[in-house]
């Protein structure tokens, strides 16, 4: 079986890329820049210095320094989080049902540890995890597999002895890289997605999640 569960935490665990949406686009448009909320799917997963790389790059816009603008979309959606941040369907049944199975639990997100602490203690939910892991000041951001390999280290289990959450594509890959085993649950727009036959799995909804899923995936590898 299992030693670990690993969870993302946007957009997985938490109703966040609406979110998400709202502030990148309040901010860029504070600069004049027209980003659309269409726009933010392309960067989904990633970590925000990145995005606001890509799309200061996209914009070629030099007038502002990365780390202001990252500090603004911080500051906004952590606002927003603590005013509306809502849990994804399954999240209190998934976590029941890996705890049940005497898994270790952590979350491995792309989100700075202020953005992790405003979510998960909006929903209740910062006392159901062993560890919260931040690919924040990490040398990589997903889709490397760094934030997942420092949260089985922290865990201290082994890496193939982890089962992923993700929603994310970029999510997948690095889970997938890390040599864990994934269960995708992708967000409405990108269910259907050709992408996803990388995960192990892909559910609808974390609330889908099963005892014969678990059981299926750790003999695929051999993990007991």
């Amino acid at each position: 079986m299992f030693a670990a569960a690993l969870f993302d935490m946007d957009g997985l665990l938490v109703d966040s890329e609406p979110l998400w949406r709202e502030a990148e686009v309040q901010v860029f448009s504070s600069y004049g820049l027209a980003l659309r909320e269409s726009d933010c799917a392309a960067t989904s997963g990633l970590r925000l210095d990145e995005v606001v790389t890509h799309w200061k790059a996209h914009f070629g816009f030099h007038a502002i320094a990365d780390a202001v603008v990252v500090q603004n979309i911080v500051e906004s959606v952590t606002a927003l989080l603590r005013q509306k941040a809502t849990a994804k369907p399954g999240v209190d049944a998934a976590l029941k049902l890996v705890r049940s199975r005497g898994l270790r639990v952590a979350v491995a997100s792309s989100s700075a540890p202020t953005i992790i602490d405003a979510a998960l203690g909006k929903l209740g939910l910062l006392k159901e995890f062993d560890a919260c892991i931040s690919a924040h000041g990490l040398a990589f951001g997903k889709p490397h597999p760094e934030v997942f390999l420092r949260a089985a280290t922290t865990l201290g289990v082994a890496p193939t002895d982890c089962v992923v959450f993700e929603d994310s594509m970029f999510g997948v890959i690095a889970a997938k890289a890390a040599r864990m085993r994934c269960i995708a649950v992708p967000d409405a727009h990108q269910k259907g997605s050709p992408e996803y036959v990388l995960a192990d799995a892909t559910l609808d909804s974390l609330a889908d999640l099963t005892p014969a899923l678990l059981d299926k995936l750790a003999a695929i590898r051999g993990v007991r």
